[in-house]
Formats: C-alpha cells, structure tokens, sequence
C-alpha cells in the first residue's frame, strides 16, 4: 500500500522557479508521487527567490482536481533549510554570494555569536546537513531519497540517525559536468552517497555505466528510471516557420555550445538565411558570444539569456528545429520539450534521452559536418520536418511522470519489503 509510505526527500529547488533539469524532474516526480498516496516532507535550500507557502500551494492546487485540494495540501510538506546553496552552484560563485550574504549581515543590528555560513561551498554542504537534522528529528518517514551531490551529505546523515533506507537520485555525476575532469572534493562527495545507499536511481542507462565505471559501484545496486514528461494537448499546428535554429539550455561545457556555434557557421555557408538563437546562461557565455564573432557569425546568432514561463513555450514554438548538441548528457528533457511544442530536435548520442527517443536526428557531438548536414536537410525539406514532428509527437504521447514514480514507488516497496 502506498497510501501511508512517507518519503523523506532532498532536493535542490522546488519549481516553478526552475533553474535546470534537476529542478523540472524533482518538481514533476513529487507531482506523480503525491497524486499516488505517498506523503512528502521534501527539505529544500531556503534560496533567494524562493516562493512563499501561499504561492506553494497554489501551485499544488493546481496539480488536481479542486475537490481534492486538502487532501494533496496533507500530502507534500515543504521544508526550508537556511543556506546559501542554490542549484548549479560552482566552488567560485559560491565566494561571490557568501561575500554578499556577509557585507548584508554585518549591515544588521543583531549580534551574531556563530558562523552561520560555510566559508566555502564545501562547508556550505555540511552546514545544510547539520541544519537539516533538526528538520529529521521532527519529521515521520518510512524512507529517504535524495537528488545529486549536495544534498547526499545530509540524506547519509539521515540514514545513519533514523537507521531508514536511502534511495540516491542521480541526474547528473561529477564526470557529466565537468566533461570526465572532475572536481575531487565532489567526487568524493559522490561516491561517499553511492557506497552508503541501498538503491541508486540512475536517469539513463548512460548514468548508470557511469555510476558503475567510475565509482567502484555494483551494477545490480543502481536502477535506471527514465525521466519523461506530460503530453495534455494534441499535436500543434504544424506551420511554416522562419529558418530558426534553437539552442535551450545551460551554456557550460558539458552542454556543448561551442559545437552549436561551429555547426552553424558551415550551415551558414549553404543557407545564408538561416537564424540561430542561443537561450541560456552560464560560465561559458561570454566565451561563446566571443566565439560568434570570431566566426564572423555574430548577426545570425542570437543571444537571449535565460528564459522563464511562456518564453520557453514561445523559443520552441518559434523554432524549426532544436539542436542538443551535449558532449556528456545524462539525460535531457529539453527535447522532450520541444517535441511537446512541435518542434523536431537534433540530439547528441552522448545523451540519455536518445535512449529513449526513436523519431529524433542524431549525432555524435564532434560531428560538426553530420550536425550541419542534418540541420539543412530540416530547413529545406518540409517533408522531413513534419514527419519528425508527428511521429516524435506520437512517441512521447506513450510517456509519462506517473510511470517513472511507480517504478520509484516499486523501489520503495522492495527495500521495506
């Protein structure tokens, strides 16, 4: 029975202030697993922006039938931890918000007689887990699950006080972000969490042989569950668009947006009207817009930075393909999006989601002559642009969030079992 399973959860950020992937599945797993009887207390960075109670269960409201809003209320609580952490955060940007959060202290009144903050990130982590215990010694759960590396030291502690199963979410190791040169403190983070859970939810079968390879992990310890999304429409209007190319994501390295850039000049080369939209932020930005200007391209690359709500809606809307062009992708829900938009997409084979996704362009991300290629034969072929839209839109139409929850539900049940 699901009905009375309660689930501890650690999480980076509840939507819809999303800041990535992570926060886009967390957000609509918990969905999934609340809608099926389970009650969560998920503990979340109180991060600047964060929406209040109010706004929350608005938001919830809105997941269900109205008559059905008390009880959907009882079953998801929200737990704020005072920290300085936020999703993506680097070792370096970490220093620029510690040095705002300490010039604003000292503007208080009050007299503080402890270091309420880490003097680095790493600090930071372990301040969130001892922080978080007063949350743990409050809260009912049958068992705990937790997603990525800065909420694992707080998930072991919890497992070592409460004597609960841990379920480990991975959607992302150390090697995907930094393109196989990891960070070692975070690796080490890492694989502490994978040697201490009883489960490992891998995104994809990728992840996994990561997890594997990497980490000295057995196989039969790590569970793919396959990220997915919610189809509640039908098929878009298929229109005639402008040669727009559309790259939406983080512009990191392991994202690949360089390769983006370079398919594009060849494509320019043969298709002088073609247009490239670049929607993201990240460390690499301005390396990126130097590098359009390097290529002589920078009048048919644009720059949007990040995007929110309705403008992600109207970016794949507006596009006529979307290009993924990740060097190490664990998964990748964005093409999943901009099918559900009607818009075909070009994915990377280093990703996850090219698991899973039949009807969609492919390539190996080093490829720049295959990616141009494909990226022309949609803008000048209607008929392959509209057979890849519909029959990528009937693929995803068979996905769903509650199936991903029920094979996490099933986890639950095996471990309690």
């Amino acid at each position: 029975m699901t009905q009375n399973l309660k689930v501890l959860m650690y999480g980076w950020e509840f939507p819809p202030f999303t800041s990535g992937g992570l926060s886009v599945a967390t957000y609509h797993l918990t969905k999934s697993l609340s809608k099926q009887g389970l009650d969560i207390t998920f503990v979340m960075p109180k991060a600047k922006g964060n929406m209040n109670h109010d706004f929350l269960k608005m938001i919830i409201a809105s997941w269900i039938d109205s008559e059905d809003y008390i009880n959907q209320i009882k079953n998801l609580k929200i737990e704020e931890v005072d920290t300085l952490l936020m999703p993506y955060l680097t070792p370096e940007e970490y220093e620029g918000i510690l040095k705002e959060a300490m010039i604003k202290r000292s503007k208080d009144k009050k007299v503080y007689e402890d270091e309420i903050y880490g003097k680095n990130l790493y600090e930071e982590v372990h301040y969130f887990k001892e922080k978080a215990r007063e949350i743990l010694k409050r809260s009912n759960f049958d068992i705990i699950h937790a997603h990525d590396w800065m909420t694992f030291p707080a998930a072991i502690d919890s497992k070592k006080m409460s004597n609960k199963p841990l379920v480990l979410h991975v959607h992302a190791t150390e090697f995907d972000r930094t393109v196989g040169h990891p960070n070692q403190i975070i690796y080490e983070i890492e694989k502490a969490g994978f040697h201490s859970a009883d489960v490992i939810i891998a995104v994809s079968n990728r992840t996994k042989k990561n997890i594997v390879e990497h980490y000295g992990i057995d196989p039969n310890k790590v569970e793919v569950v396959h990220n997915s999304i919610e189809i509640d429409h039908p098929l878009p209007r298929i229109e005639n668009k402008d040669k727009i190319v559309l790259y939406l994501g983080r512009i990191t390295i392991q994202k690949g947006p360089e390769h983006f850039l370079w398919a594009a000049k060849k494509v320019l080369e043969v298709e002088p009207d073609a247009k490239f939209v670049m929607a993201g932020k990240g460390d690499m930005l301005g390396r990126v817009i130097d590098e359009s200007i390097k290529l002589g391209i920078q009048d048919r690359v644009a720059f949007t930075g990040f995007l929110q709500g309705d403008d992600i809606a109207k970016a794949y809307s507006m596009a006529k393909l979307y290009v993924m062009p990740s060097i190490s992708e664990p998964f990748g829900l964005t093409p999943l999006e901009s099918i559900k938009h009607g818009t075909p997409v070009l994915i990377s084979k280093q990703s996850g989601v090219s698991e899973v996704l039949e009807h969609s362009l492919k390539v190996d991300f080093w490829d720049i002559n295959q990616m141009a290629n494909k990226i022309v034969s949609v803008l000048r072929y209607k008929e392959l642009e509209t057979t890849l839209v519909e029959e990528s839109f009937n693929e995803v139409l068979n996905m769903s969030w509650d199936s991903s929850a029920k094979k996490c539900i099933n986890i639950y049940q095996r471990l309690l079992s």
